[in-house]
């Protein structure tokens, strides 16, 4: 059989490159990055005309692929040289390596280790090496299916279905899982950013946005990885029923300048500030009104009057101060993109059995702070609160964490409401006719650490509560990293929830499953 010629697509004929070389956003790298594809162009026609009559010749190759080992969820460089230009997935192995010239790292693998099926990890095409010749074969495409997933609308419809929970998938080891709700990997400390990845890519327009994507303009990196890492989670054909966000996250880590590590415990809320506002940005956003999925899902109106407090100038020298309150009332309207909300103080005692009291409070005794009665005094001045327009998805972030000179304090404090049918007419200024105030819970963020007041950052649970279906197939399961299960729904308003996220129901008239549990709000 006659060797096809393969051209060496490194940048020196002599020697694989050893340095880093990296793609920025200002464009540095195109050039080599577009050179190394080039040359693979030339190998492929070359090589598909010299062996279009020996297509089978592959076939032997093939059985020594080992799904087993596959693992596309890392960042995408080489093994040797840790650069992400031109690299290439060996499919015997798993290990990565770049190019696939006579001095590539992929070539002398192929040579010393007896691998010889690779597929680049970009285009998904796949070939042979040192023969360098393309492979087609119809028994590759779940592999090319796991590296880059697709979707069409009909399918992404069937994840919002009633009945999507019994339709369940199954990996290599035919293990049985249900596709959106898999568990993140801990890699080291990121289990406070898994929860809010697992919450935001339940939302369904900002799902459905991702799971249609196929960039190729201007969006960032961080979006385009956020993007895969949602197809991945969805994915109904995964070779393990686990996904690792490590690919995500070191994106998330460059982009934030070192603010959002994986070896470092962290607060997931301001995770999510964070991210919601730098998605925004990455999808070509401004400061208008809808000006992406990202503010048309979640931006909302906030109505702030404000009345200043006076000190009356008719009190004494050695009389106490007396206050007024002045009657201009002043009134600005901001946008939002989550509300926090206040907690009552806990108790300072202890019972008989010294155990600290919990004390519950309703959800809608919390949420009275944006009812435009309730006045709350900070900094010399009165303010109340209250809507002005409501987004159709609703964040609500429960502050528990205060810190004073000492400590971090955390308020135990559970707050019940209701899975379905929580109302938030009574927070929002006369809403636009045929307007739903009435909104369903979609994902439930909680925080469990060592009992007290005290925050202990190092002994932090963060678990995700999420929906799945509807009426008599609605199930809610539990997410702690890898840990995924089925839980009862009243045993969810137990924990100290952090983050919700809830969906406005498209008609009002819809009261949805009905359940005990509605009784805690």
């Amino acid at each position: 059989m006659a060797t096809a010629r393969v051209a060496d697509d490194t940048t020196d004929p002599s020697e694989p490159p050893t340095k880093r070389q990296r793609i920025n956003d200002t464009g540095e790298g195109h050039d080599d990055a577009r050179n190394a594809s080039l040359e693979d162009d030339v190998d492929e026609e070359d090589v598909e005309d010299a062996y279009v009559e020996e297509v089978k010749a592959s076939d032997m190759y093939l059985d020594t692929i080992n799904r087993a080992v596959l693992d596309f969820d890392f960042e995408k460089v080489c093994s040797v040289s840790l650069s992400n230009i031109n690299t290439y997935g060996c499919l015997v192995c798993g290990k990565y390596f770049q190019g696939r010239g006579r001095s590539s790292y992929a070539y002398s693998h192929s040579i010393h280790e007896d691998h010889h099926v690779f597929i680049n990890l970009e285009t998904t095409k796949v070939y042979v090496l040192p023969d360098g010749y393309p492979v087609s074969d119809p028994s590759l495409e779940d592999i090319s299916f796991v590296l880059s997933p697709s979707f069409s609308k009909a399918a992404i419809s069937t994840f919002s279905s009633s009945f999507f929970p019994t339709k369940l998938s199954y990996d290599l080891a035919n293990k049985a899982y249900l596709p959106g709700y898999v568990g993140l990997n801990n890699i080291k400390r990121n289990d406070h950013m898994n929860v809010v990845i697992q919450s935001l890519l339940h939302v369904k327009p900002l799902r459905d946005y991702l799971l249609l994507s196929a960039f190729r303009g201007k969006e960032t990196e961080l979006l385009r990885r956020f993007a895969g890492l949602a197809k991945k989670i969805w994915n109904s054909r995964l070779f393990k029923s686990q996904v690792s966000p490590h690919e995500f996250l070191q994106e998330v880590n460059r982009a934030s300048a070192g603010r959002f590590r994986l070896e470092q415990q962290g607060d997931p809320v301001e995770f999510l500030g964070w991210l919601l506002n730098n998605l925004h940005k990455g999808m070509g956003g401004t400061k208008k009104k809808d000006s992406s999925i990202m503010f048309s899902t979640f931006q909302g109106e906030l109505r702030v009057e404000t009345q200043q407090v006076l000190v009356r100038p008719d009190v004494g020298d050695n009389e106490k101060p007396r206050f007024d309150i002045d009657r201009d009332i002043k009134s600005t309207v901001s946008p939002f993109l989550f509300l926090s909300v206040d907690l009552p103080p806990p108790p300072l005692f202890q019972d008989a059995v010294e155990k600290n009291i919990i004390p519950q409070v309703s959800i809608h005794s919390v949420l009275a702070k944006y009812d435009g009665k309730t006045t709350q005094e900070s900094a010399g001045q009165l303010r109340r609160y209250k809507c002005q327009h409501l987004p159709p998805y609703i964040i609500l972030h429960f502050k528990r964490f205060t810190k004073n000179a000492f400590v971090e304090e955390k308020n135990p404090t559970i707050v019940t409401f209701p899975l379905r049918g929580l109302d938030f007419k009574d927070y929002v200024d006369a809403p636009a006719s045929q307007t739903s105030t009435m909104y369903d819970l979609v994902a439930n963020v909680t925080h469990e650490s060592v009992a007290g007041t005290t925050r202990n950052k190092e002994d932090t649970v963060w678990k995700v509560h999420l929906r799945a279906g509807s009426g008599e197939h609605e199930k809610w399961f539990m997410i702690q990293d890898l840990i995924v299960e089925e839980i009862r729904k009243e045993m969810i308003f137990l924990g100290e929830s952090i983050i919700q996220i809830w969906e406005r129901r498209e008609d009002s008239s819809n009261t949805g499953s009905k359940m005990s549990i509605d009784s805690h709000s």
